[in-house]
């Protein structure tokens, strides 16, 4: 498939200075109708879904490195700093230094605000609906203000799969502020003596997404999320989880994360 093939490109060649002819040329399309079709398919234009990888890219060398910032934005890319550190600052809600911190300790428990803005809400519940998986999941269920799932939600539930073999989950988001929002979901292996217990070597293995909400003060609105299998076409998640999710890690694990010499191996 032509998409699959640029893709591809972009995660074998994201260092490079790599132009929308160049990664068109590998899907063997002209760069117009190449962008329109590549639209259709990820939802995204090639040159945000290369930057996605290159965000995800820096998201995990910070984690496992000791790497500066500056040698890892220009590893995954980047001629400048502070273009690097702005886009990973608004794509996973966190600035690069502060990422590589809360490593150490995990990302504090989620809370909302007590603005004005946020009291002007209301709530989105339903079910995710899992695939057949005989793997313990960690679900994660967030609101946000696009289609692509990057920067902090603004409401957001974290769950575990039924332990009764039950492939149905209920969640519950609450303080969604007024306005337009794309619920959006994914799902980890957990809790098996074949996962890697650190989250950030975990990779989704589904996903799921429902209808926006056009979310109204004080209204409660039901939404079912079907999840699938990650595939190519997918872009990386860029928000802060599950890297820094450190519910449940061994405690060995977390003594790495508060070493970083260990933490850079």
């Amino acid at each position: 498939m032509a998409v699959e093939r640029a893709i591809t490109t972009m995660w074998d060649h994201y260092s490079e200075p790599l132009s929308l002819d160049e990664i068109a040329d590998t899907a063997v399309l002209s760069k117009f109708y190449f962008s329109r079709v590549f639209r259709s398919v990820t939802g995204t234009s090639p040159g945000r879904f290369l930057t996605a990888i290159r965000l995800y890219r820096a998201k995990n060398l910070l984690l496992e490195t000791s790497l500066s910032v500056t040698d890892i934005a220009y590893m995954v890319g980047y001629n400048s700093l502070g273009t690097f550190t702005t886009r990973f600052t608004r794509s996973v809600g966190v600035s690069p230094t502060r990422f590589r911190s809360l490593s150490h300790s995990g990302l504090p428990p989620f809370t909302h605000s007590e603005t004005d803005t946020y009291r002007r809400s209301g709530a989105v519940h339903g079910t995710v609906v899992l695939p057949p998986s005989g793997t313990p999941l960690r679900i994660y269920v967030g609101a946000f203000g696009s289609p692509i799932v990057e920067g902090m939600p603004v409401s957001c539930d974290i769950l575990d799969s039924p332990t009764d073999g039950c492939r149905v989950r209920e969640y519950r988001l609450r303080a969604v502020p007024v306005g337009e929002w794309y619920v959006r979901a994914a799902a980890v292996a957990v809790r098996r003596a074949d996962v890697d217990p650190r989250p950030w070597a975990r990779h989704p293995l589904f996903v799921g997404a429902g209808q926006p909400v056009d979310m109204r003060a004080d209204h409660n609105v039901e939404l079912r999320i079907p999840m699938r299998a990650v595939d190519r076409t997918d872009l990386p998640i860029l928000l802060a989880l599950p890297e820094l999710d450190n519910r449940f890690l061994p405690e060995p694990m977390l003594a790495a994360r508060r070493t970083p010499e260990l933490a850079a191996r």
